[in-house]
């Protein structure tokens, strides 16, 4: 039985990711203390309908969230098959959603305070997470499909390769597993004609891939990414988000992430392109 453990910052949107795995058929469970975690999968596994199953546990618990390290341990222990799902935002993302709802923080009246302590408290669960996914920016449908990527992974068993073009100025790509910063190869935004275009015109991308250096780079990180890709593979990854990062995302990051996604499909790699940032400028 798979069992995915649902847990993140207050405000990330565990909740929407929560019913967007119910619809995707998953035995869903809400605000589960996490002592009753490990009942909770034994009552799940003896059933006859029950193949799939996620729970959402958070600093709602109070103080009966301090035993989650414990409870994770002993569901080690008695060999219960589940990964970690972290969601992930932005203080200021956070800060917003809170106001919008005008909800208080479970663990202060002041919201900045109760995210503080909350990021602190689960500094821990978070570096022994299996996925990662930042919702800053993601709408509904993104989350939606960002689950689907990540479960799709267990259902073929090929690790996928998602790359992801941003903005250094909008802020890191907080989910990726590693990160290349193109800002060294020639701006496009210094080129009146070009300024406006993106890095999916045809114009903006010939400029950006007919450079020397350019090319050098995709050579090197190809190189260096079908090392990884299957050591990674081997170790048990299931998904590696590469990041492609430029000053706006609107021109480099986006021509590059498209032609290693050519690249790499090419070869035969399982992979995926989106730009988070692209749409901003």
């Amino acid at each position: 039985m798979e069992i995915l453990v649902i847990t993140g910052m207050s405000g990330a949107g565990k909740s929407k990711a929560l019913n967007q795995l119910e619809d995707l058929g998953y035995f869903a469970m809400d605000n589960l203390p996490p002592q009753l975690l490990p009942k909770f999968a034994e009552i799940a596994l003896a059933s006859n309908y029950v193949d799939k199953v996620c729970v959402v546990v958070d600093v709602r618990s109070g103080m009966f969230f301090q035993d989650f390290s414990e409870s994770l341990a002993e569901m080690k222990k008695l060999n219960f098959n589940y990964k970690i799902l972290f969601l992930d935002a932005d203080e200021d993302v956070i800060i917003n959603r809170y106001k919008e709802l005008r909800r208080p923080h479970p663990l202060s009246k002041s919201i900045v305070s109760g995210y503080k302590k909350e990021r602190e408290l689960l500094k821990n669960i978070k570096a022994r997470a299996d996925y990662t996914i930042d919702t800053s920016n993601l709408a509904d449908k993104d989350l939606r499909e960002k689950l689907i990527e990540i479960l799709g992974m267990e259902n073929d068993g090929m690790l996928k390769v998602s790359l992801c073009s941003f903005g250094f100025k909008n802020g890191i790509l907080l989910d990726g597993d590693m990160v290349f910063d193109v800002r060294f190869l020639p701006n496009p935004y210094y080129i009146e004609e070009l300024r406006n275009l993106n890095g999916e015109n045809e114009k903006t991308r010939d400029y950006v891939l007919s450079k020397d250096v350019t090319q050098k780079f995709l050579d090197k990180a190809t190189d260096m990414l079908e090392f990884l890709i299957p050591n990674y593979a081997k170790e048990g990854k299931s998904i590696l988000v590469i990041g492609i990062g430029c000053t706006g995302g609107f021109h480099r990051s986006v021509a590059i992430a498209n032609e290693l996604y050519n690249i790499l499909s090419a070869k035969g790699y399982n992979v995926s392109v989106s730009h988070r940032d692209v749409n901003r400028n």
